[in-house]
């Protein structure tokens, strides 16, 4: 009987190449969605040929898959780092969406142009159910864990209001980091969006959510 071959791993160059190609597919995603994205203008950007962008990430929704993959596991460490060093001082429902929101925030602002770009990519995901796979993988696994810290806070309320306030936080997120354009012109001359009032209005709108009031 022949042995089977192991699997040769990836030579350092595949995965520079492969990293590339990811990173154009994020800032095309992230401009036109998946429906205005295209291979070639990913291959184009990422300086390859469309056969390697193929072999790297198949189709072009397993690809918008592999895109949307790769950073939410760090993301979710981010949160749930946040989260455990919170619970020394105990848990209010201010310090659990900033624990939520703070982390994504600051690597946005930290960690480069790509976090901005991978932020818009969550948004195309979070309002279009042809990715619920993707969000059930990503995402629903760190927001409920987050749902059932709110959840112990308040026994009374509603799961569904719970995790419709925390789907309502996220936008604001978003909207926070991509959006002060408008609040500039709206308001000229208005300073930069503080992030502490950002999880001040969450939690009140939360609160409001869950309490009924």
């Amino acid at each position: 009987m022949l042995e089977k071959q192991r699997k040769r791993a990836p030579s350092a160059r595949s995965l520079e190449t492969k990293a590339r190609i990811l990173d154009a597919a994020e800032q095309v995603f992230a401009v036109g969605g998946f429906e205005g994205a295209s291979i070639r203008d990913i291959a184009a950007l990422a300086g390859v040929q469309v056969g390697l962008v193929h072999h790297h990430g198949g189709g072009k929704e397993e690809l918008f898959h592999q895109t949307v993959a790769r950073r939410a596991d760090e993301l979710a460490r981010s949160r749930l780092n946040a989260l455990e060093a919170a619970r020394m001082g105990g848990l209010t429902l201010y310090k659990i969406l900033d624990c939520f929101i703070r982390p994504y925030v600051t690597l946005a602002q930290t960690g480069g142009a790509h976090w901005i770009a991978y932020g818009r990519i969550v948004a195309h995901v979070s309002v279009d159910p042809r990715w619920r796979d993707i969000a059930a993988e990503c995402f629903d696994p760190t927001a409920g864990i987050f749902i059932d810290e709110i959840a112990r806070l308040y026994p009374k309320a509603e799961r569904q209001e719970i995790a419709a306030g925390q789907i309502y936080s996220v936008a604001a997120m978003l909207a926070h980091l991509n959006t002060g354009w408008r609040v500039e012109a709206l308001s000229p001359g208005a300073q930069e969006a503080d992030l502490d009032k950002l999880v001040r209005f969450c939690t009140a709108g939360v609160e409001a959510m869950v309490t009924g009031d």
